[in-house]
């Protein structure tokens, strides 16, 4: 029997759902950090930490979820973030997440690693649709990608900035879920104990045209998931010689909004600014980077209250609730993306579960919105919060900011 969305009455229903459906490495590629996972247990715990103040006897009978972003209206101040296993949740399934974006009346993110192509996903989709950019080693190939965005009607370019190097994701070699694919004794039965994934995914893709591949790449990076040709492996390089000029350049080829991605810092937020950024994502990508990386949550107040007057500040990694993101939108974010929610959806049920996944959250900040004597998203300040001892010091305190010894320009 399918699966009903309607069963799940939180994101961690739908988790449960897809960790029953998917692949043990498909499922723990998304849902593990990195390392000693210190950095993803640290963004639960910093959500966690931070209590609500309800307020009572005020009328919110006529409470409103809306928003916007680059003055366009959403239905709620959330965008589905960038995320590169989509497609191999569900077939065609970073399509399925951009159609229940665009009937929840919010952005969707296509990432640079995704198996479905831009073009693909503005035609088949629509809706509001943002494109994310690996920057690499060659940048011509990156400003390609920009122009091939510009040309299929992206209307903003999400840059990621957090990853100079590889990810330390040991799991990942554990399960044998690297690039390039490798068929082994232990994936195939862990695959053999999920056959509904397998005729309804993968045998699908490769009866339509074989095995996947990165259709965002650049053509010259553009192989199969599998090929092990020297030369031709499908990992996208990463480039550890990104600096701010690099952005600078992005601005003058990218005319729509422009946003930068990966800040955990106030000065890089400040210097995103400068270089004309539109808006700046406080982010830990999801604790999947470096371990050691503070809160995403921790680092927002501070970055909110230098560059909040400049340029919009969103915020991404561990959001699991609508009281997170209302936690956020208190300390100074003007919107959130989620990740793992929608993808925890498309997993369990396509379409229809990305449908039930940001329903959760909009009914579950509609409820907070309710408690705290919020008619709007606006009203949602920091007197709502009861901090933890120590938190957002450096926003109380900017002298305290610790300052490096120097920015490259």
């Amino acid at each position: 029997m399918a699966y009903s969305p309607q069963q799940a009455y939180n994101i961690a229903d739908l988790r449960d759902a897809a960790r029953r459906t998917l692949p043990k490495g498909l499922f723990e590629f998304v849902a593990r950090g990195t390392e000693d996972e210190v950095g993803l247990k640290g963004n639960r715990a910093a959500f966690e930490a931070i209590k609500v103040r309800p307020r009572v006897l005020v009328d919110v009978s006529k409470r409103s979820t809306a928003s916007s972003f680059f003055g366009l209206p959403a239905r709620m101040p959330v965008a589905v973030a960038p995320t590169g296993a989509a497609g191999l949740l569900w077939f065609d399934g970073e399509i399925a997440v951009a159609k229940a974006a665009k009937t929840a009346g919010i952005p969707f993110t296509l990432s640079t690693a995704s198996i479905i192509s831009m073009e693909r996903v503005a035609d088949e989709a629509g809706g509001r649709l943002w494109f994310q950019l690996y920057m690499l080693p060659e940048r011509r190939m990156s400003h390609q990608l920009v122009a091939r965005a510009k040309a299929a009607g992206y209307e903003a370019l999400v840059v990621t900035v957090d990853t100079a190097t590889t990810p330390n994701r040991e799991y990942n070699r554990r399960n044998g879920f690297v690039l390039p694919m490798q068929i082994t004794r232990a994936n195939a039965l862990d695959v053999a104990r999920h056959p509904g994934w397998f005729f309804n995914v993968f045998l699908r893709y490769l009866r339509r045209s074989g095995i996947p591949m990165m259709e965002n790449y650049p053509e010259e990076l553009r192989v199969k998931l599998t090929s092990n040709k020297p030369g031709q492996q499908p990992g996208l390089p990463k480039s550890d010689s990104l600096q701010w000029s690099d952005l600078r350049e992005l601005r003058r080829l990218w005319t729509g909004p422009l946003m930068v991605k990966g800040v955990l810092h106030p000065d890089d937020a400040a210097m995103a600014a400068d270089c004309g950024a539109d808006a700046v994502i406080v982010s830990n990508h999801g604790g999947r980077n470096l371990d050691a990386a503070m809160p995403t949550i921790e680092a927002l107040p501070a970055v909110a209250d230098r560059v909040g007057h400049r340029l919009d500040v969103l915020v991404d990694s561990g959001f699991e609730r609508g009281s997170d993101v209302a936690k956020a939108l208190a300390l100074g974010a003007k919107g959130v993306f989620v990740g793992r929610a929608p993808l925890w959806g498309v997993s369990s049920a396509g379409e229809a579960g990305v449908d039930r996944a940001l329903a959760i959250l909009r009914e579950e900040l509609d409820r907070v919105m309710a408690f705290t004597g919020s008619a709007n998203v606006q009203a949602l300040d920091r007197s709502i919060l009861q901090l933890p001892a120590g938190f957002g010091d450096w926003a109380q305190d900017p002298a305290a900011l610790p300052r490096p010894v120097a920015i490259a320009a």
